[in-house]
């Protein structure tokens, strides 16, 4: 049976899901959005082996699983009864060469004899259009291009070709190597190429993390967070992905299955605020250009809550029959259908996303007046919309209410918006932003507080609650010690709380009532409470959701919590800032640890 005991690969280009018997399960070629060469992570257990790349040990029993040291770099190992061992890396290239980043969408695989005399299959049986046909192979000397609907991917490698193509066993002598990646004819051989893209990727990851700045406790929880939400920034334009994955169900059978292969605006501003807070500013740089080139093509069209990786606006949502989805749970969805919702959180959320380039020094290109005037026109956006209905953080497909999170991200753009022109120093700017940001700051306070609850509401008028309430203390629209803001806290325990996680709300939507508790939002509990002094409880609950990581310290979307098992769309971006913030908050300092 399939499960996200997984573990990613990729480059900031292309990226791949290695499950524990060494297959690679899903690989979208050559970019995160494409058409996935590798498939078989949304094919039930009754389809046919197809849409993988893996290797064929008989007997073998997984014998470990893990990532190079401070990379993402991936070494799975086998041993049968009889002595015979093998170990399979994985990684896709990334490293500096001649002044500029290469990570072509390639992925490297090495297959090693550590013991013995194994014996071992190579299969390749990558499948094209969503799964409904095989890509066709035509053979080279060397070389096996494998041809689907609009890419084809070639297979270099010094193993016998015929012994792929006709999946024949042989010994294994020593090693051997496959690149796939673009059809085009790879300079060397495959066993010095592999090798040298393995050190120099291993080189450049270890001068990566090297250069974070973490906190003394739980590092290596940061550093794997970190890479994930490296790879799944890309590169060429700055967006950032949600998640590596479509369709995986955020709880069995629910039909709550959604592609999350683009950049939501509101996630972005999250994984930028985090590296930040590591020191990696480069993925906000480049999303910051991304920003502003989607600004520039919207002109003064409304911003949406969710664009493709090249600011691609239509992201038409589709089913793809041929996949009958993860563990037969379809439908299998291609494209979004966010794009074209009214989400009003997403002014404030790229106002963020860019505040911190008019304050860091370090940066090679400090954001200037031009850029501020171009963030003016989201902040005049967030004048407007502040106190409209609209779908909300929770992209409610049917229901439009005023929602409070979205009031309070924009009244964050205008909040920011009034520091940067300080900065900045005009002051009659900093002034008008300021007065925007008091109205709104006085409209939420009297319309989103209930009495009778005794907590602020999900909506304007509302009698409900939902998680994204408990990041008001982290945005600084209240102070963490605030009665109105400890007694929202209070109030999202009683009734969102099952075992030691949170419901994001508990009324029911499009689907039903939610059944899985989502990830994020029991860490920005664990962050509220960090907020209020309450460390011992907020420490207890973070280690209680680092134990729900897969074996490779990466977590989905979503949690089933009687079982702990791990649901929705995977890695999710989100769930792994929610672990770099909680693990910053909460460790001790540097200056007392030793």
């Amino acid at each position: 049976m399939s499960n996200l005991d997984l573990g990613l690969i990729g480059n900031s280009r292309t990226s791949a899901l290695v499950d524990k018997s060494g297959a690679i399960v899903w690989w979208c070629f050559p970019y995160f959005d494409s058409d996935p060469l590798c498939c078989s992570l949304l094919k039930g257990a009754q389809d046919d082996p197809c849409g993988m790349v893996d290797v064929l040990f008989p007997e073998a029993r997984l014998v470990d699983q893990h990532y190079e040291r401070n990379s993402a770099i991936l070494v799975t190992r086998f041993e049968d009864g009889a002595g015979n061992g093998i170990e399979i890396t994985d990684f896709a290239p990334r490293f500096y060469l001649h002044g500029r980043m290469f990570s072509p969408s390639m992925l490297v695989r090495i297959v090693r004899r550590t013991s013995g005399r194994p014996r071992i299959v190579l299969r390749v049986r990558p499948m094209a259009n969503y799964g409904r046909e095989p890509a066709q192979a035509r053979c080279g000397a060397h070389h096996i291009s494998y041809t689907g609907s609009s890419q084809s991917m070639r297979l270099t490698t010094d193993a016998s070709v015929s012994a792929v193509i006709d999946e024949k066993p042989f010994f294994l002598q020593d090693a051997v190597t496959l690149l796939m990646g673009p059809d085009e004819t790879v300079d060397g051989s495959p066993r010095d190429v592999g090798r040298n893209f393995h050190e120099m990727t291993r080189a450049y990851w270890h001068r990566w993390v090297r250069n974070l700045a973490i906190p003394f406790e739980w590092q290596d929880v940061v550093i794997r967070s970190a890479i994930t939400l490296k790879l799944n920034a890309f590169e060429d334009t700055g967006a950032v992905i949600a998640a590596t994955t479509t369709s995986i169900p955020e709880a069995p059978n629910s039909g709550r299955n959604w592609d999350y292969r683009f950049c939501w605006l509101r996630d972005a501003y999250f994984v930028v605020n985090a590296l930040n807070g590591l020191g990696a500013t480069g993925t906000m740089e480049r999303y910051l250009d991304y920003i502003l080139n989607i600004i520039a093509d919207t002109r003064d069209a409304p911003l949406q809550p969710v664009y493709g990786l090249r600011r691609e606006a239509v992201l038409d949502e589709r089913v793809e029959t041929a996949l009958s989805g993860y563990r037969g749970m379809g439908p299998v969805r291609v494209g979004n259908s966010a794009y074209f919702q009214i989400q009003n959180d997403v002014f404030g959320e790229a106002v963020l996303a860019s505040a911190h380039a008019f304050f860091d020094q370090r940066l090679e290109r400090p954001a200037d007046r031009h850029i501020f005037h171009d963030l003016e026109r989201l902040g005049e956006q967030a004048i407007i919309n502040y106190n409209v209905p609209d779908a909300g953080i929770w992209e409610l497909r049917g229901i439009k209410r005023i929602h409070t999170f979205s009031s309070l991200m924009c009244w964050a753009a205008c909040d920011r918006l009034a520091s940067i022109a300080t900065q900045l120093q005009l002051p009659d700017r900093a002034q008008y932003w300021s007065i925007h940001a008091q109205k709104i700051h006085d409209e939420i306070c009297a319309r989103a507080w209930n009495e009778q609850l005794g907590s602020f509401a999900s909506t304007f008028e509302g009698d409900r609650l939902d998680a994204s309430l408990l990041l008001m203390a982290e945005i600084q629209f209240l102070p963490a010690r605030d009665p109105r803001f400890v007694s929202t806290v209070r109030a999202i325990e009683k009734n969102l709380q099952r075992g030691d996680f949170l419901l994001r709300y508990d009324e029911e939507d499009d689907f039903g009532l939610p059944e899985t508790a989502f990830l994020v939002c029991t860490l920005w509990w664990i962050l509220a409470l960090s907020h209020m002094g309450e460390k011992d409880k907020a420490r207890g609950l973070f280690e209680n959701v680092l134990a729900r990581r897969n074996h490779l310290g990466l977590l989905s979307e979503d949690l089933m919590h009687d079982s702990g098992e791990l649901w929705g769309n995977f890695p999710q971006t989100y769930s792994m800032v929610g672990l770099i913030q909680c693990a910053s908050r909460l460790s001790q300092s540097w200056d007392n640890a030793y």
